[in-house]
């Protein structure tokens, strides 16, 4: 890993050093809008948990870190428009405080608003969109450094929500919202992986939300973490496919304490205190960990299942955690749930990455006869001649940039590796 030295310049993981000249914190949108049109590349940095070049740049990087949140709920509306540096957990609770809720969450909700957005992060859910299907609105900082403000509904607004930090800085985001909600979380052990794999619609269909985590090994998965809607009146199962119930509050890693976890044991609260894994006052597992997550349809998860499973040997011995998790379908044009409702199989590594990134390839073709869609923040592989066949409205997006940037003002390594290099 990169030395603590340099630790102000790091991603989440340090394993990124971002090579920008400069890193801006405007305070205001003038401020906002003179950095971007001053600068020669720019690329906006959100809350610095991707673990990739997606948020670097070679000239300067804007953080709307201290940028005035300025909240607004429209209560008959039920949205709500807040700065696009906010993190969520933050957002969760004043929306608590106002009887609101957001219809999900990431597992970590330390994570801004405007960088999940824009790399299609998600929760869990068989009906749960991902995180930037909530959005309705956009308030967006151009080249020319004028705003532009679109909504749902609007000519090219499904390829602008994903936008990878390709299409310009977005300052505001407006969210779809509904009254709050309880939940409550209970955590499985032991469940035998041929009972999920038997019936697997059944098993994430158990629950609002539904996470496997494994380690690949032995006959049964690690641990199954539920979380129900208590207004839905569906009754929480006693076994969960021939699992047990936790006895006591689990980390997903195993072996470690539980202290930074959301409430578990079937006790119900807020959906802002149980939709993440991990709770706001903490900051889990930074500089301790590498993370990749394939995307696959819905329709391959059982076989996507089996083939990384067969890897089990090669991936374990690097591995700290996997997760998977499944999710709707959207019709935002990078989405990785673009058409499909699918699963996300996810990888939480040791800090090794030179082994980790040697295994990528492996993993990647296993997954390749699925259509895999790497999640666009974690480590992966692929580039745009192998992403381009997996999104129908690939090219339709390089346009929307190449309209909106012609300049290339917001073009970085990452963009230029996975979405404007050759495709043929």
């Amino acid at each position: 890993m990169i030395e603590e030295q340099a630790r102000d310049r790091l991603n989440w993981a340090g394993n990124h050093l971002y090579a920008a000249e400069a890193i801006e914190h405007p305070t205001t949108l003038t401020e906002l809008q003179r950095a971007v049109e001053g600068g020669t590349r720019v690329s906006a940095l959100g809350s610095r948990h991707s673990f990739n070049d997606i948020a670097d740049s070679p000239g300067t990087l804007v953080s709307l870190d201290v940028m005035d949140p300025a909240v607004s709920v429209d209560p008959e509306a039920l949205t709500v428009t807040v700065g696009a540096g906010v993190r969520y957990g933050v957002l969760a609770e004043h929306l608590q405080r106002g009887g609101y809720a957001l219809h999900n969450l990431a597992s970590l909700p330390h994570i801004s608003i405007g960088g999940a957005i824009a790399t299609a992060t998600h929760g869990s859910g068989d009906r749960n969109g991902n995180l930037a299907t909530a959005v309705v609105g956009l308030e967006i900082v151009t080249a020319s450094g004028d705003v532009l403000t679109v909504t749902q509904g609007d000519d090219d607004f499904d390829g602008m929500v994903v936008g990878l930090g390709a299409l310009g800085v977005v300052h505001r985001v407006t969210l779809r919202i509904e009254p709050t909600f309880e939940v409550r979380q209970d955590v499985f052990t032991d469940v035998p992986w041929d009972a999920v794999l038997a019936d697997y619609d059944a098993a994430t269909s158990a629950a609002y939300s539904v996470s496997l985590f494994t380690d690949w090994t032995g006959g049964t998965i690690g641990q199954a973490w539920l979380k129900s809607r208590v207004d839905s009146g569906t009754a929480v199962p006693t076994d969960f496919f021939g699992g047990r119930p936790a006895e006591a509050a689990l980390h997903p890693v195993p072996g470690v304490a539980a202290d930074h976890c959301t409430q578990q044991l079937g006790v119900a609260g807020p959906w802002s205190d149980r939709l993440a894994h991990f709770r706001l006052a903490f900051t889990p597992s930074n500089g301790e960990e590498l993370q990749t997550e394939y995307l696959v349809g819905r329709e391959h998860a059982v076989a996507a299942i089996e083939a990384v499973r067969a890897l089990a040997p090669r991936i374990t011995p690097l591995l700290q955690v996997s997760e998977i998790r499944s999710m709707a379908a959207d019709g935002l044009w990078l989405s990785n749930n673009y058409q499909r409702a699918g699963i996300g199989l996810h990888f939480t590594w040791k800090p090794a990455q030179p082994e980790v990134e040697a295994l990528l390839p492996e993993i990647e073709a296993a997954l390749a006869p699925f259509a895999m869609r790497p999640h666009w923040g974690k480590l992966f592989t692929a580039d745009a001649a192998r992403l381009a066949p997996l999104y129908p409205r690939f090219d339709d997006f390089r346009a929307l940039a190449a309209r909106m940037d012609p300049e290339g003002k917001f073009r970085n390594a990452f963009l230029d590796r996975t979405v404007f290099g050759a495709t043929a």
